[in-house]
């Protein structure tokens, strides 16, 4: 079935980075208020670390990775449930849909800090503390979140990956501070620069 077409829109394009800035500051704000500890991780942790080298360089992510404490999950649900999120527990992952219109691709997931998020990873997550202060929220700090892709290395993360070594957010340099399978899965990119 062919897809529906709607007409360009730059108002659409600038809505959807809004939509989930606006998102990630108000489940930020909701953990904050309630003392949890937590740090944005994934794709938009990622933004935010090339924004400060090249703002022009920064690729949208619509869904929000958040490091948390396991033990923190109930404060957690009722934190962002209090300011308007619905719990939803999807392919093994737990995450916040943004009320009852919302999408599970635009959703909170949540990611357990010191735990492997599948088990053939070659480290656990980063611990919740190993996170800085950004503009308006804690994200996971950079060597953490480098190995939290090199985890993972889907497609998004390897081109997530390129775009720091492409800014020399990441290089060489980066390679002994790794396990060695991440160390070899960097060398991969660092070897191949143009993927």
């Amino acid at each position: 079935m062919p897809v529906k077409l709607k007409p360009f829109s730059w108002e659409r394009m600038i809505h959807a980075v809004e939509k989930v800035r606006e998102r990630t500051l108000r489940a930020a704000g909701a953990l904050e208020a309630s003392g949890i500890l937590y740090a944005v991780a994934g794709g938009n942790a990622v933004a935010a670390w090339v924004a400060r080298v090249d703002a022009s360089a920064v690729r949208n992510t619509r869904d929000v990775d958040i490091l948390v404490l396991r033990d923190d999950f109930p404060r957690i649900r009722t934190a962002l449930e209090s300011v308007g999120f619905q719990y939803h527990r999807v392919m093994d992952v737990d995450c916040f849909i943004d009320g009852p219109d919302g999408s599970v691709r635009e959703a909170i997931h949540l990611l357990y800090a010191g735990e492997k998020v599948k088990p053939d990873h070659a480290t656990p997550t980063a611990e919740v503390t190993q996170s800085v202060p950004a503009n308006d929220y804690m994200i996971v700090d950079l060597l953490p979140l480098v190995q939290m892709k090199l985890n993972s290395f889907r497609r998004k993360d390897q081109t997530h990956l390129m775009d720091m070594i492409e800014l020399n957010i990441i290089d060489a340099s980066t390679l002994p501070q790794l396990h060695p399978q991440h160390a070899a899965r960097l060398q991969e990119l660092l070897d191949d620069p143009n993927g």
